[in-house]
């Protein structure tokens, strides 16, 4: 992430808000299921399957539903070229605005998996040579890599290196604030504020490309 310029982190962390964000009113929609964050679904799999439950296949479904996302992503990545940013968020933001309009249809759940698609593709926003250079929807590497430039801070080396990865947690925590304040209010109806900023995110990568 070092290697980015500051506006680039800028945009990083307003879209790693806008996971959290949406993850957040995913995890109130589904009783503790993520939209975003694949490691929570994949412990949460192993013990459902071990009780036996079936509610393990619908966290499942949201599990392949967010790797469909990345690939759908990445494949508009490779045939969009040096639009792959906005065209990435452009598809969020689409997917965003269906999630909401199937649960205005009684169809919250083929919504949610929307939802979890969208957050696969956003994370191949920050792609480079076939490798996502920044995670947008998870942060315990951001966090690692925050302890390691907080170490070499106080070892006499670059002081300010472990102000990107901050600003990138920061960024999810917030986002996750808002959402659990929104859905209270408006349900996955909030779905619809996230698929305006994708769209607006994905004018801000326009320009910065």
């Amino acid at each position: 992430m070092l290697r980015y310029k500051r506006r680039v982190w800028i945009l990083a962390a307003s879209l790693a808000a806008l996971a959290g964000y949406v993850d957040a009113i995913g995890f109130l929609a589904t009783g503790g299921r993520f939209v975003s964050f694949m490691s929570g679904n994949t412990t949460r799999i192993g013990v459902e399957a071990a009780a036996a439950s079936a509610v393990a296949l619908e966290t499942g479904g949201l599990l392949l539903a967010f790797v469909s996302g990345v690939v759908l992503g990445s494949l508009l990545g490779r045939v969009t070229g040096i639009w792959r940013r906005p065209a990435a968020l452009l598809l969020v933001s689409g997917f965003l605005a269906c999630a909401a309009g199937l649960d205005s249809a009684g169809l919250a759940y083929v919504g949610l998996l929307l939802a979890a698609g969208a957050m696969g593709a956003e994370n191949t926003v920050f792609e480079r040579d076939g490798e996502v250079s920044i995670g947008l929807t998870y942060m315990t590497g951001t966090l690692v890599k925050l302890g390691q430039r907080l170490a070499e801070a106080l070892t006499g080396g670059r002081r300010a290196a472990f102000l990107p990865y901050l600003l990138l947690w920061l960024g999810l925590a917030c986002g996750a604030l808002g959402g659990a304040f929104a859905y209270p209010i408006v349900g996955l109806s909030g779905l619809w504020f996230a698929a305006l900023a994708a769209a607006m995110l994905a004018a801000v990568a326009a320009l910065l490309d």
